[in-house]
């Protein structure tokens, strides 16, 4: 099963959407398979965005991203990757579709309220510098176990 990354940032957290964020996530029938609530350090969030060191936003970025707390999650299901990113919306809140998190939440391209991975490969890196496997806890919904039982 696919899995992806999610982090509800900083200004997600201090406006209280952890649990907008997380019922989203349920309602697209996902699976929660991690997630705690952590302040991230300088260094992990230089990891986490390695690849916009360099770049002119980067020193926001690291500011914004350890103000304050996040939550990291896992979340794994079919299609995972995709399904996140169209719930989130663009990373610029103005060109998020109506509906999505970003659009409904967000009031600037940092302070975008979530951020998801792009891709498998990010994902599974993004996965390793915030969790380790003993975190991630794999589980069947009660639903799924019961259509194994009819087959």
């Amino acid at each position: 099963m696919e899995r992806t990354f999610v982090m509800v940032k900083p200004d997600g957290v201090d406006k209280g959407l952890i649990g907008e964020v997380v019922s989203r996530i349920e309602n697209k029938n996902l699976k929660i398979v991690a997630m705690k609530l952590m302040q991230i350090s300088e260094k992990l969030a230089g990891e986490h965005y390695k690849e916009h060191v360099g770049k002119p936003f980067f020193p926001a970025l690291m500011r914004f991203t350890t103000m304050g707390p996040v939550v990291a999650m896992v979340i794994e299901g079919p299609n995972v990757i995709e399904v996140m990113r169209k719930l989130a919306g663009a990373t610029n809140p103005m060109e998020a579709a109506p509906g999505t998190i970003r659009k409904e939440f967000a009031m600037y391209v940092t302070y975008n309220i979530v951020h998801c991975s792009d891709c498998v490969e990010s994902a599974n890196r993004e996965i390793s510098i915030f969790f380790n496997e003993g975190e991630i806890v794999s589980y069947s919904k009660s639903l799924e176990k019961w259509n194994e039982l009819l087959k």
